[in-house]
C-alpha cells in the first residue's frame, strides 16, 4: 500500500493554525498583548527551524492542566468556523484527489493538536489524522501530551501507522512546507516541498526534491 502524507499548516492550509489560534484567543480577550507578541516570535523561530518545539509544547500543555476539554471543544468549533474553514488551498484539494484516484491512502500528518487537525481531516474526508494529542482524563486536561507529532516524532508515528496498515514508506509521499519536517521527508520515497521555508527550499534544490507553490 502507498500512502500520501500531508502536513497541514501552510501546506494543506494557507495559514499557520497556531498563530491563528492565538489571534482568536486575543480577539476573545483571553490572551494578552505580550502573549500575542510571544506567539508571533515563536512562529518566526519555527519558520527558521530554530524553535525547540518539544520544550514549548510541553510547557504550553502543562498550562492547560485541570481545564475542561468541553470548553476547548466549544472554542475550537467557533475558531474553525470563523478562521480555518475556507483556508484549504485548491492545489491541496487537487493533490488529495489525485492520490485518491490512484488508490493511495490519504493521511494528514501534523504537529497540531487534535482540536485543530481532526476538523480539517473531516472537512476533506481524510479518515486518517496523525497529530499531537493532549491527554484527557475524566473530561479534563492532565497537562501532558499523549502524543508528540513533530520532528523525529512524526517519523515514529508514521512508522507505527505504516506497520498497522501495510504501508510501504519507501514508495509513499510526504508534502510539507517546513525544514522541521526533514526527518519525515527523508523517510519516504517521494518528498515534495510545498511553499517551502528558506532552509527547506535550499535542501530540496540540493537533493532534487520537487518544489511546489500551493498558496
Amino acid at each position: 500500500m502507498i500512502a500520501a502524507f500531508f502536513d497541514m499548516d501552510r501546506t494543506v492550509l494557507s495559514i499557520d493554525t497556531g498563530t491563528s489560534w492565538m489571534r482568536f484567543l486575543r480577539e476573545r480577550g483571553e490572551l494578552s498583548r505580550a502573549g500575542m507578541a510571544r506567539a508571533v516570535w515563536w512562529s518566526a523561530l519555527y519558520k527558521l527551524a530554530l524553535l525547540d518545539l518539544e520544550t514549548l509544547a510541553t510547557r504550553l500543555t502543562a498550562d492547560l492542566a485541570g481545564q475542561p476539554e468541553a470548553e476547548m471543544l466549544e472554542k475550537a468549533a467557533i475558531w474553525h468556523r470563523r478562521h480555518v474553514d475556507g483556508t484549504v488551498t485548491p492545489a491541496a484539494r487537487r493533490a488529495i484527489a489525485r492520490h485518491r484516484e490512484r488508490g493511495d491512502l490519504i493521511v494528514l500528518l501534523t504537529g497540531s493538536t487534535q482540536y485543530a487537525a481532526e476538523e480539517v481531516g473531516r472537512s476533506l474526508g481524510i479518515e486518517h489524522v496523525l497529530c499531537s494529542r493532549l491527554e484527557v482524563e475524566a473530561g479534563r486536561f492532565t497537562g501532558r501530551l499523549a502524543d508528540m507529532c513533530f520532528g523525529a516524532h512524526k517519523v515514529t508515528i508514521a512508522e507505527r501507522f505504516a506497520a498497522a496498515h501495510g504501508v510501504d514508506l519507501a514508495r509513499s509521499w510526504f508534502y510539507s512546507d517546513s525544514y522541521n519536517d526533514l526527518p519525515m521527508l527523508r523517510r519516504v520515497g517521494n518528498s515534495v516541498a510545498v511553499n517551502p521555508d528558506g532552509r527547506l527550499r535550499r535542501h530540496a534544490r540540493a537533493t532534487g526534491w520537487r518544489i511546489e507553490a500551493w498558496a
